[in-house]
């Protein structure tokens, strides 16, 4: 039993001095639910604080008593907001007499509160990257009589308008029919007696009353306005619009000059989320994210729609892929919706559909907490390790098992997720690429990107600028970051850890070192000339099975971890480990994925930033191969450094020039770096510093001599051998052309 007291240690009688809460073991459950009895109980979850109090609430109502919001209970650690809630008997606590003020007589009323201890406890959780609410406190103890049914409906917590109820009432105000003739119907309709209804008649005049205020101080129609002054200001801002019958704004669209730019760049993996509203307007939020070299949430645009319905999805979807200039996205990520996915697949075919797996898995603890109640946790443990496995034989295998464990034959919910299972199991999805976004840990970061959109709607006298603003906030704060991070840290000494060091991003070059310390714990086992089996070093039997035909520069992979994510996986890495091959061919360093950042256009007006960025590219391996050919002979470093100085002198007089390190686009992966091209007569790569002079670069190998310098030689990624050039190779032929 975990007993809290007050924070000077002495237990207090009164909920709102820190009352002491008993909290039960998990496997003492008070009551299952059932569908007539919804009894609370130790270790029950909820996907967020509104949920857990509806339902205290609505257990509340059949036990005879209203309940409150408690004051919040502990902040655990800066930022992370709200972590406890406790939700009280409405006559629980004791209330605070009013001091007098100036010598005036205060007026106390009398209080209902009787320092009632019945309460619900719920604190937030963190499992698997997803946040969920559980129950830790539980009392249903009162020491005052329980209302009856008709005497509830007087009380706050129970005097509410669903949103079912708030539709119709908008109707019936639209058709012109007065406030006691929507009583009457009302009543009619649910068959209840007069005045039994959840709600007064007071409580519907504020409701329409809060309706109209709204209408007129945010009329939708006012941001099509905004639209139309910041397309004045910004030719290049697009947005578009729909009017329904009655002259009244349906759906609106708008996407920024930088929000194209970004698209064209990284658009090949797009999130579409449409979970939240814009309260401001009542309607429905949808945004475009993407991510982009850095691991950087983007925005690539948002929509406002009145109705959510295919016809609205489609209508979003089409004018989107207008802002784009027509170019879908190779892969879309949706909430599960069938609307929307029948939507996407008539306005992106061609697209990959998936469903987010974030939001399926905020739904588990209202849809199985009950139902499984101890044996939640290691279902949900259960089908995580499913959804992340390669194999779909394995993952139909594992189902199968997992319905007879833990006995859900059935059940509605898990013959839907079965049904959709091509939408969201990885197994059926590692074919096509999604930048990482399909992790459950990425769905943090996306809420934090559009909790920043729904902030804007408290200044919506210009959301239009407050979007805008917000984007240019991350923006800038991942050019910080960028610029920040000017140095990998290499941790294997691999040459390949250094080559990609050189290309590859902070953010993608983390992902791929993860997978290169763990490829050494794997066995290459070589079947034929190019088919391997390569498993884990624990492992008896399985494994993964690996392709790799060097001369044709070609490997892949069973578990599709490239095509998936765009990073090599730690099977393919030990093969070319295991394989003498110490450089990864630039086919495999994907283009979105390298350290190129986007350059304004300012900067090179002549030039688009895709040609910008492959020209910066093709220098930065040309410098590769220069230092490697450079240190052969003396005779050629001379000429190297000779001609490298007139060209830095060269292009030091023209305008544009900054000594500023943070303007430099490319850095240098840390003070050195082993050129894998480069290596003595026994086979161990020199390295030389990133931002050492030439000068000192010239006299190491003057001081070494050229005898020396002749004996090295290098190795082709293309055959992976040594001791020959490029004009012997007996796979290159005498073109010597080649990787290097």
């Amino acid at each position: 039993m975990l007993k809290e007291t007050s924070e000077s240690g002495n237990d207090s009688s009164s909920q709102d001095d820190i009352g002491t809460i008993e909290e039960m073991p998990e496997d003492s459950i008070l009551s299952r639910q059932t569908s007539t009895n919804l009894v609370p109980f130790i270790g029950q979850r909820f996907v967020s604080q509104d949920a857990a109090y509806e339902f205290y609430s609505s257990f509340a109502t059949q036990y005879g008593f209203s309940i409150r919001r408690h004051r919040t209970r502990g902040k655990d650690g800066v930022g992370r907001g709200v972590t406890r809630r406790d939700f009280t008997c409405h006559r629980g606590g004791y209330a605070q007499i009013k001091p007098s003020k100036d010598g005036k007589v205060q007026r106390n009323r009398k209080s209902s509160r009787c320092g009632c201890q019945a309460h619900m406890r719920i604190v937030k959780r963190i499992d698997f990257d997803v946040p969920e609410w559980r129950i830790i406190g539980f009392s249903n103890v009162h020491n005052h009589e329980l209302l009856k049914t008709h005497d509830l409906q007087l009380l706050p917590s129970h005097c509410t308008i669903s949103a079912d109820d708030k539709t119709r009432i908008c109707m019936f105000s639209k058709a012109g029919m007065s406030v006691r003739q929507m009583l009457r119907l009302m009543e009619l309709e649910k068959g209840v007696k007069v005045g039994y209804l959840p709600f007064s008649e007071i409580d519907l005049r504020n409701m329409l009353l809060s309706i109209r205020n709204v209408g007129h101080d945010h009329d939708p129609l006012d941001l099509l306005k905004l639209c139309k002054e910041k397309k004045d200001k910004d030719p290049n801002f697009k947005y578009d619009f729909k009017l329904d019958a009655n002259n009244q704004l349906e759906n609106i669209a708008w996407s920024y000059a930088s929000s194209v730019q970004l698209y064209d760049a990284f658009g090949d993996a797009l999130v579409f989320d449409t979970t939240h509203r814009l309260d401001a307007y009542d309607m429905l939020l949808g945004i475009f994210i993407g991510v982009d070299n850095h691991g950087i949430n983007c925005f690539f645009g948002c929509v406002l729609l009145r109705d959510e319905n295919v016809q609205s999805f489609s209508w979003a979807l089409k004018t989107f892929l207008g802002f784009m200039n027509g170019k879908a996205p190779g892969t879309i990520l949706t909430d599960q919706n069938m609307w929307l996915k029948e939507a996407v697949a008539v306005e992106m075919p061609r697209s990959k559909h998936a469903f987010c797996i974030w939001h399926i898995i905020s739904k588990f603890s209202e849809w199985f907490s009950g139902l499984l109640a101890s044996q939640y946790d290691n279902w949900k443990t259960e089908f995580i390790r499913l959804y992340n496995l390669y194999s779909v034989e394995e993952f139909e295998a594992g189902w199968r098992q997992m319905i007879e464990t833990f006995g859900l034959e059935g059940n509605s919910h898990i013959v839907s997720l079965y049904a959709l299972r091509m939408f969201w199991a990885t197994s059926f999805l590692r074919s096509y690429f999604f930048a990482g976004m399909t992790s459950t840990c990425y769905s943090e970061s996306i809420n934090s990107f559009i909790r920043r959109f729904l902030s804007a709607q408290s200044a919506v006298d210009d959301l239009v600028e407050q979007v805008a603003a917000a984007v240019d906030a991350k923006d800038v704060a991942g050019a910080k970051l960028h610029r920040k991070v000017q140095r990998f840290p290499l941790k294997t000494g691999s040459p390949i850890e250094s080559h990609v060091a050189t290309v590859l991003t902070p953010y993608a070059f983390g992902k791929l070192q993860e997978e290169l310390i763990l490829a050494p714990q794997y066995a290459s086992l070589m079947v034929d000339e190019n088919y391997f089996i390569v498993r884990h070093h624990i492992e008896i039997d399985g494994g993964c099975k690996v392709l790799w035909a060097p001369c044709d520069e070609f490997i892949s992979c069973s578990c599709r971890n490239f095509e998936f994510t765009g990073i090599l996986c730690r099977h393919i890495l030990r093969v070319l480990s295991a394989g003498n091959c110490f450089r990864v061919p630039d086919q495999y360093l994907p283009h979105r994925w390298s350290d190129i950042s986007l350059i304004p256009s300012k900067t090179h007006p002549s030039s688009s930033s895709d040609d910008y960025s492959g020209k910066l590219q093709m220098f930065q391996s040309v410098i590769s191969k220069l230092i490697a050919e450079s240190v052969e002979t003396q005779e050629r470093l001379d000429v190297a450094c000779d001609q490298v100085g007139l060209a830095l002198a060269r292009i030091q007089g023209f305008p544009g020039g900054s000594s500023d390190g943070n303007e430099i686009l490319y850095d240098s992966p840390s003070d050195s770096f082993i050129i894998p091209e480069v290596e003595d007569s026994d086979c161990i790569a020199q390295r030389f510093t990133a931002n050492e002079p030439l000068t000192k670069l010239k006299d190491k190998i003057s001081s070494e001599g050229p005898d020396v310098c002749r004996k090295r030689r290098r190795s082709f990624s293309c055959c992976g051998q040594f001791d020959h050039d490029a004009s012997d190779c007996p796979i290159m032929g005498d073109d010597g052309l080649g990787f290097i």
